[in-house]
């Protein structure tokens, strides 16, 4: 396992690659990210992919649960106008 501050590190460098990744709409930036990062640190480098893996599927998660939840309360929802 990686060090602290190894994992810091990935942690931030994860944030910031999944916010420039939204701004200029490339999903696969952290790819790159990844594969330069493993030219010079292969622990940096599966620190980083773990970091960004666990946030990307969190993030499905959250839709998962925000597409679920709107479902559920459309089909809970009292028709319009019936009475």
């Amino acid at each position: 396992m990686a060090d602290a501050a190894v994992i810091e590190m990935a942690n931030k460098l994860a944030e910031e690659c999944l916010a420039v990744q939204s701004e200029i709409g490339n999903d696969r930036l952290f790819m790159e990210i990844g594969a330069e990062l493993g030219t010079s640190s292969q622990t940096l480098e599966e620190a980083f992919l773990t970091a960004i893996r666990t946030r990307m599927a969190e993030q499905k998660g959250r839709a998962l649960l925000a597409r679920r939840l709107r479902e559920y309360r459309a089909q809970s929802a009292p028709a319009s106008g019936a009475q």
